[in-house]
């Protein structure tokens, strides 16, 4: 009787099939492209200036001529890499004074981050496309990602355009940045996590032992 092996990788619950060439490819065949915009602070504008802002984001509803997601991300700043960078400061010191004083600020820093619970909040539009089949099943292809992009590119353009009458930057997030978005979204107590490529998350983490 021999043993039986199960094979599994978290990938097996999530929607996702794959990070590919900016874009988020879910198992169904739907292809996402997603673009982060800046904020503006609409109570510190003057009254003619919220009236101009209204007007312009009713421009861009009324411009639309295909489905767009909005994604508001609010979780606690992530402030790792400004540590990091104190860390490697403090270190550098020589003077006993100087590094007990960083050390302080350092410690102020992660409590006041911590205690005051600063949120960092990040808005997102999404954007798909889909080929709708008659059996329902889409092969996830080179064919596939290149109408994919074909179809999304000038709509990003487009929601990005009219963004910028509103005064807000935009950019389309790459691959990496829409890893470390959804490991985030997976993973909300881990921060600080380096990201390569996607291939180095399609493999399980742990390897099943084939020794007899």
């Amino acid at each position: 009787m021999s043993d039986s092996i199960i094979v599994a990788t978290t990938q097996d619950h999530l929607d996702i099939e794959t990070i590919q060439d900016d874009m988020v490819i879910l198992k169904s065949g739907i292809c996402s492209v997603v673009i982060q915009a800046s904020a503006i602070n609409f109570g510190l504008l003057s009254e003619e200036e919220q009236d101009a802002t209204i007007y312009a984001y009713a421009g861009l509803l009324n411009s639309l001529s295909f489905p767009v997601q909005i994604v508001i991300k609010s979780e606690k700043k992530d402030i790792s890499a400004y540590l990091e960078l104190l860390v490697t400061q403090e270190k550098k010191l020589k003077d006993e004074i100087l590094k007990e004083r960083m050390k302080a600020y350092r410690n102020f820093i992660e409590t006041t981050i911590t205690e005051q619970n600063v949120l960092d909040k990040k808005f997102y539009l999404v954007v798909s496309y889909q080929i709708v089949t008659l059996s329902g099943k889409v092969e996830i292809s080179e064919e596939l990602l290149l109408k994919a992009k074909a179809d999304l590119e000038p709509k990003r353009d487009h929601i990005i355009k009219q963004l910028a009458r509103i005064g807000l930057t935009a950019n389309q997030l790459n691959s990496q940045s829409l890893m470390k978005l959804f490991h985030s979204f997976y993973n909300s107590t881990v921060k600080g996590q380096k990201f390569t490529t996607a291939s180095d998350y399609e493999q399980a983490i742990v390897a099943p032992n084939l020794a007899k």
